[in-house]
Parts: C-alpha cells; sequence; structure tokens
C-alpha cells in the first residue's frame, strides 16, 4: 500500500464555529477520521505545519511547507497539504517554483464548511485528493476541489461561497474525480531530471489594479519599498500616457532604478497582449517592462518572488519569467 504524508496548515477544512466565527481547532488526524475510508486506500501520516486562517499565510510559510516536503521527499509516494481556500492559489503556485521537475504528486484541498459540519465538502475534497494522489504517472503541484484536479499555476479561487469555488484559468483541467473514477485529459510528460528544491523567496512584490484617476507618483511610494509590482491594467494591457497623468515618465524612473514592473489584466481569460493598443505598445516595446501573457495574477506574483529571490538583473528576471515552468506561462 501507498504511502502519503497529510500536512496540514488549517483553514475552513479544519476549522470549528465559535462565538467569534470559525477558527481552525482540528488536527490532521482528527480530520482523517471523518473520511475513515481513506485507510483502505492509503497508509498515511499526518503532520501539523500550522492551524492558521489562510488569510495569515505568508511567504514564509511556503519555505516551510515546502521544507516538510523536501525533508520527506523519499519517505512517501505523495502529499496532501489542507488548506484555506482564500490563499489556497497562491501557495500553490508558490510551491510550483519552489519544488520543480518533481516525479511525485504534491495535492493541495480545503473545503468552503468545515469537515466537522454535518454537510461539507471537506470529506469529497480530501478523498478525492487522496485518489488523485495515488493514480500513476502523476507528478507536481494540483489544486483538487469539487472534482476538479487543476494545475497549481493555473488555479483561482471564483467563488467565495459555493463548493465549486476554484477552476483553472487558460489552461484545461487536468482531470475529473468521480467517486472511484479518475477521468484524466491533460496527462504529465516524462520527467528526467532530478528535483529541485528552492529555500530563498523574495516577498517584495507588490500588486497594483489600475483605476481610472490614479496618479502616476503611486510608483514612487512602491519602487521605494518593493523591488517588483505587477500591474493588473485594462483588457490586453496598457497605461494611461496623457498629458496629466502620464505613466511612461513614471515607468521610466522605477525601471531606470532597477525596478521590475509586469504588466497583467484584470481580465480573468484570455491574458494579455499589451502591444496591440498604443497605450501598451511603447511601453512594452521601449521600457524594461514585461508582460504576464496567460498567467493568472497569483502565479505572476509568486514567480516574481521566486525569481527575485537570487537575481535582480532584469535580463535574468526577463528570460526566467518567460520560461514555462510547470505550465504557468505560453509565450
Amino acid at each position: 500500500m501507498k504511502k502519503l504524508l497529510l500536512i496540514a496548515t488549517g483553514g475552513t477544512i479544519a476549522s470549528e464555529r465559535t462565538e467569534f466565527g470559525l477558527s481552525p481547532r482540528t488536527n490532521p488526524r482528527e480530520i482523517l477520521n471523518h473520511i475513515p475510508q481513506a485507510g483502505g486506500l492509503a497508509e498515511i501520516d499526518v503532520k501539523q505545519v500550522l492551524n492558521i486562517d489562510s488569510t495569515n499565510i505568508e511567504p514564509e510559510h511556503w519555505l516551510m511547507i515546502s521544507n516538510v516536503i523536501e525533508e520527506n521527499y523519499d519517505r512517501y509516494h505523495g502529499f496532501i497539504i489542507t488548506h484555506g481556500t482564500d490563499t489556497l492559489a497562491y501557495t500553490a503556485s508558490a510551491l510550483s517554483y519552489l519544488i520543480q521537475n518533481g516525479n511525485k504528486p504534491i495535492i493541495l484541498t480545503g473545503s468552503q464548511k468545515p469537515i466537522t459540519d454535518p454537510i461539507t465538502d471537506g470529506k469529497k475534497n480530501l478523498l478525492d485528493s487522496i485518489r488523485y494522489a495515488l493514480q500513476e504517472g502523476v507528478r507536481g503541484v494540483y489544486i483538487v476541489f469539487d472534482g476538479k484536479a487543476i494545475i497549481g499555476t493555473r488555479a483561482k479561487k471564483l467563488r467565495s461561497k459555493s463548493y465549486s469555488a476554484f477552476d483553472s484559468i487558460n489552461y484545461p483541467v487536468a482531470a475529473f474525480i468521480d467517486g472511484d473514477r479518475v477521468l484524466r485529459y491533460v496527462g504529465e510528460g516524462l520527467q528526467d531530471e532530478e528535483v529541485k528544491f528552492y529555500r530563498e523567496l523574495n516577498p517584495k512584490v507588490f500588486l497594483l489594479k489600475l483605476i481610472p484617476g490614479m496618479e502616476p507618483s503611486i510608483f514612487d511610494y512602491i519602487s521605494e519599498n518593493y523591488d517588483a509590482t505587477v500591474v493588473e491594467s485594462y483588457g490586453v494591457g496598457g497605461l494611461p500616457f496623457n498629458d496629466r497623468r502620464n505613466f511612461k515618465e513614471a515607468l521610466k524612473k522605477v525601471t531606470e532604478r532597477g525596478k521590475i514592473i509586469v504588466i497583467a489584466t484584470q481580465v480573468m481569460l484570455e491574458g494579455s497582449d499589451a502591444a496591440t493598443y498604443e497605450v501598451g505598445y511603447d511601453i512594452i516595446n521601449n521600457y524594461n517592462v514585461l508582460q504576464a501573457y496567460d498567467m493568472t495574477v497569483e502565479a505572476a506574483v509568486t514567480k516574481l518572488m521566486w525569481i527575485l529571490g537570487f537575481t535582480k538583473d532584469f535580463k535574468e528576471v526577463k528570460e526566467l519569467f518567460y520560461k514555462n515552468i510547470n505550465n504557468d506561462i505560453f509565450v
């Protein structure tokens, strides 16, 4: 029987109802006790790393989780991580960069209702995660939620309350899980490289949502405190350049100081293509500015944290940012 390690970090799946609202209290062994049939599927050990609401997740916690996986990598067939839903997509993306060329499944899951509730999605999501992790040839980081397996760099939370909380953005769902049936749609290529664990992240990445009336001087503050900014711009990508609020001068100033700017889009599907319009063409072609193309914002942010952990050289950042890692980007 295959061995799995259940790594618990808290979240709704581990929460109990208190007078102050839901709070993570349930330990991983108690969580497993709610799905006794799991014992017939695999030998499952447990480890409590955190027991917090995922709103409190920080980049330092991603390194903790990655370190636990690294320490136990040779002992288990795969890993299941229970986690809150609010930052689950960020954690899945971060682990996709911290753990590369892996040949084992790393499955993140959670729930919209505590597993201790009479009616909960936690039992199904956890069982589905176990079943998917036991499939032959599954490798890399995934979110399994509401019967779907989603590649870690492509997941986004779309619904705040419904069970169908996550979907795959600009990439097919990897598999559907229906009871004992697992229908796989995206195969994994053969991995001939050794797994690589990274141990550094630079959290000084800012996410800026562009709105009408925003002053370009916002970049002055951001550049004093952060090394990179992901700008959620409009449509296929671009920044205002009229006389009153001309972002070009601001971009020139911060990029000449060695800061990294990435143009993304507020539109969820189909990604950016900033050179399509005049408002984007100039900044992409004449400034040291990158664009996210079809990446999720969660992947763009965490990828920059990973890259800036070991280089701030623009040419090196550009090369790594545009490199396809775990199906995160297609340029």
